[in-house]
């Protein structure tokens, strides 16, 4: 195990921001690890069975899996071309801007694989920017994104944004100094160098330009970055065991199995929001038992609490929502 250390500057402090959503790219490479792992861990399991019960989905993911076992082999080196920042936007924006690689970095980029890596003859148009079959790249990891990544929307953004909750928190108190210091174990706050877990041995000068902390749902173990030290400074890091959500199995079992019986009568009484007290009268409990529950609630991210004058006013939260839908299962601890 290696660490990769992060060096900042007082503007790299105030530069530093953490994604809104996952990246679509960053998840499309990582999942595909994922799938080619033995034995996968308990987090990915019902992920990976449910994609094995759609024949349909393995098909339409397959050319993309062929082409991520290519260019994105196990190792230490994946070309940066394949996750470009634009992606933050959304996966077409990203598909588009990875189109738009410059010659010069493609061949650059595919030459420091190759010395690593034996590649297949298409490699070489790819390298010289080959508009086909550049756009049969994107066409193929467009493909696995709808068939790996986008049935399950609602599990992957729930558990990020669940995660983004904690550091916002972290932010709120304790400036961003708070939020690198939050991100333990995976990083030390050292000031003024981050110290991440990591592959290999390297160290990482921002220079003012700040750093991008990406959550990630298919991120496992320890961060990723970009190879290239030029590029704008992103860190791809697996989000808590806590915050995840795993897909609805097909017989999904009840909430009060899931949370509690009296946490899901108290999400499941909140509809269009309500205080402590009301959902106290609903239940026929106490306003303190409320508090209570609604505070493990919280910190699940499964509501959100505001203060309503002299009130606090509780409200499903998308997470929530999609929980009571069905759409997600519990909490995965194993």
């Amino acid at each position: 195990m290696g660490t990769l250390r992060i060096h900042f500057t007082a503007d790299d402090l105030a530069r530093t921001t953490v994604a809104a959503a996952p990246d679509p790219l960053w998840e499309v490479v990582l999942s595909r690890f994922r799938l080619r792992e033995t034995g996968p861990q308990p987090l990915f399991r019902p992920w990976l069975g449910q994609l094995r019960a759609h024949p349909a989905r393995l098909a339409r993911m397959r050319p993309g899996a062929r082409l991520l076992d290519t260019l994105v082999p196990p190792g230490p080196y994946f070309p940066d071309f394949l996750t470009p920042s634009e992606s933050e936007a959304g996966l077409e924006h990203g598909i588009e801007a990875l189109l738009s690689t410059p010659r010069r970095r493609l061949r650059a980029e595919l030459a420091r694989l190759g010395r690593h890596h034996d590649l297949p003859a298409w490699a070489r148009p790819l390298a010289d920017g080959d508009t086909a079959v550049l756009t049969a790249v994107g066409h193929a990891l467009r493909d696995y994104h709808e068939a790996a990544i986008t049935p399950y929307h609602a599990v992957v953004h729930g558990a990020v944004a669940a995660d983004r909750a904690q550091r916002a928190h972290d932010l709120l108190g304790g400036g961003v100094e708070g939020l690198l210091a939050g991100l333990r174990p995976l990083m030390r706050w050292v000031p003024p160098v981050l110290e991440v877990n990591y592959d290999v041995d390297r160290d990482l000068r921002l220079g003012g330009r700040g750093l991008r902390l990406v959550p990630s749902y298919f991120c496992q173990r320890v961060p990723i970055s970009l190879a290239d030290p030029v590029l704008p400074p992103v860190l791809i890091y697996p989000i808590e065991r806590r915050h995840r959500f795993a897909p609805a199995a097909a017989d999904p079992q009840g909430l009060a199995a899931l949370l509690g019986r009296t946490r899901a009568a108290v999400l499941d009484a909140l509809g269009d929001g309500a205080t402590t007290t009301e959902l106290a009268r609903r239940l026929r409990t106490s306003p303190a038992s409320i508090s209570r529950h609604t505070g493990v609630l919280r910190e699940a991210g499964l509501i959100t609490t505001r203060r309503d004058g002299a009130a606090v006013l509780h409200s499903v939260s998308p997470l929530g929502t999609a929980l009571l839908e069905g759409r997600l299962t519990a909490p995965l601890t194993g």
